[in-house]
């Protein structure tokens, strides 16, 4: 065992090799002290209207640029940790969009500023919230929510959508595909999709209390995966976590 730069540095005795105990993990290369890393965690994971990095710059006590890497770099944990799993079972999903209109540019879906995205999420046997997953695409076509099913959905699963023509695209990743009828109802009436709705207006209100703006078409990804990872969907009674414990500091 040797120090170096205070840190505990392991040398094996046949090679030679020189190792430590952050190597490999997002901790690696950090200058700072691990529990200030540990904090952040602990704040990020549950803060359940969103945290910006001024906001965790002013708890740590670092500097504005330092509190966003961190931040960036747990949402990126975050991202990669879940796109280790699929939905299974009986899911709901639905299309949305990040940003708004820019003064002067196109309204509607073919705003510039918009970024859709696709939320999907997957409910056990009593119809109760498991597991959620939100994830930018391309554009509402069939291929891009067969690329994307095939990426996130398990083979066999039962989805449930509002009936947009791209959505039928989860069929070509083997998923089965079950419109549900509005019947002069707008979708977000509609008692089938209660779950998804609540994670969607969830997820507008976590991101406009916390952020005045970031890059949507760059840094979406991170920050769809940052709400879906530690979140919970809430209703008038209880707090029904979607995702597991923290299990993913080494990547």
């Amino acid at each position: 065992m040797l120090k170096s730069g205070g840190r505990k540095t392991f040398q094996c005795r046949s090679c030679r090799l020189q190792t430590s105990l952050i190597a490999g993990t997002l901790f690696q290369g950090t200058h700072l002290k691990l529990t200030v890393w540990f904090l952040a965690i602990y704040l990020i994971s549950q803060a359940k209207t969103g945290l910006s990095a001024l906001a965790l710059k002013r708890q740590l006590g670092v500097s504005y640029p330092t509190a966003w890497l961190i931040q960036q770099k747990l949402m990126q944990a975050m991202v990669e940790r879940d796109a280790r799993y699929t939905l299974d079972g009986d899911i709901q999903v639905d299309d949305a969009y990040l940003g708004g209109e820019l003064a002067g540019g196109k309204a509607g879906r073919g705003s510039e500023n918009k970024v859709p995205f696709v939320a999907a999420l997957s409910l056990n046997p009593e119809g109760q919230p498991k597991f959620i997953k939100m994830a930018p695409i391309p554009g509402f076509t069939r291929k891009a929510i067969a690329n994307w099913a095939q990426d996130n959905l398990s083979s066999g699963c039962v989805v449930r959508s509002d009936g947009l023509a791209c959505f039928a695209g989860v069929t070509d990743a083997e998923c089965q595909h079950q419109v549900i009828i509005a019947g002069g109802r707008k979708p977000k009436d509609l008692p089938e999709f209660c779950w998804i709705n609540t994670a969607l207006g969830n997820l507008k209100t976590s991101l406009g209390g916390a952020y005045h703006a970031f890059d949507f078409a760059k840094y979406g990804t991170r920050y769809l995966g940052a709400f879906a990872y530690p979140t919970a969907l809430t209703d008038a009674s209880n707090s029904i976590p979607l995702l597991p414990a923290l299990s993913w500091l080494r990547l």
